[in-house]
């Protein structure tokens, strides 16, 4: 495993990455309603990050993915393509944005809740998020990944859910995808020792059901193979010197 340490410069253009690409969720919230379909929403954030941010949307064509960004409802857990396909009230939906920015990447996701969701799809969304929070609060140096992914996954299921495994969160920097994977289960005393200048994602993915995932025939849409719910939320974050820095954060978010 070659974890890429970044130094002062690297930093200052992933904090840039990291606030478009929280910006492009600040900016789309609003659009989120019922009747809008995920191919506009799409239509919308590629505008933004292409002419307003003067950006690059990492997921388009990234092997072959067809979208600039990732939006996964209801029962799809990650990947989901956008379509043509309106949201209905009462769905829950992941947006995943990555922008590219001078050569460095900013990734992050949230969930939207459009119209009144039900009170099981407004609990998976909040433990999904609570899930986040832990992990975040725990980075700092000499702190192993084992023991975040052991928060993570006892938190969800002491909370009635389950841990997806098949995917995790990832460094990020240069590369969209880069080491160490950031498992949101794990053992104590395990896993990667964080040191300060290592950048990576945290985003576990929740579902309200058991854990077990299917992909579907377009090769990206990942769904519970018990169409429970899964909600999702991502940040990206940098270790400091004396704890965590989120290079992700929205206005008026707090961690």
């Amino acid at each position: 495993m070659s974890i890429i340490i970044k130094n002062s410069e690297d930093i200052q253009k992933m904090r840039v990455a990291g606030r478009l690409a929280a910006e492009v969720l600040e900016m789309i919230a609003p659009h989120v309603q019922p009747g809008v379909t995920t191919n506009e929403l799409d239509r919308i954030c590629h505008d933004h990050i292409m002419n307003v941010q003067h950006a690059t949307p990492a997921p388009l064509n990234y092997h072959g993915f067809p979208k600039s960004i990732c939006t996964s409802v209801n029962h799809v857990v990650c990947h989901g393509i956008p379509s043509d396909k309106p949201l209905k009230g009462g769905d829950i939906i992941n947006m995943d944005i990555t922008v590219i920015k001078d050569g460095f990447h900013g990734d992050t996701s949230m969930m939207f809740c459009v119209g009144e969701p039900s009170i099981k799809a407004r609990r998976v969304v909040q433990i999904a998020h609570e899930c986040l929070l832990i992990g975040i609060r725990m980075v700092r140096p000499g702190v192993r990944l084992g023991d975040i992914g052991y928060a993570i996954q006892r938190h969800a299921e002491h909370s009635g859910c389950s841990v997806v495994r098949e995917y995790c969160g990832h460094g990020i920097g240069r590369g969209f995808h880069e080491d160490p994977q950031v498992l949101h289960y794990g053992q104590p005393d395990t896993g990667v020792t964080l040191e300060p200048g290592m950048t990576f994602t945290i985003e576990p993915m929740i579902n309200l059901g058991k854990r077990h995932v299917k992909l579907l025939p377009d090769e990206w849409t990942v769904v519970t193979k018990d169409h429970s719910l899964s909600a999702q939320w991502e940040h990206t974050v940098l270790v400091t010197e004396t704890g965590v820095e989120v290079l992700t954060l929205r206005a008026g978010e707090e961690i």
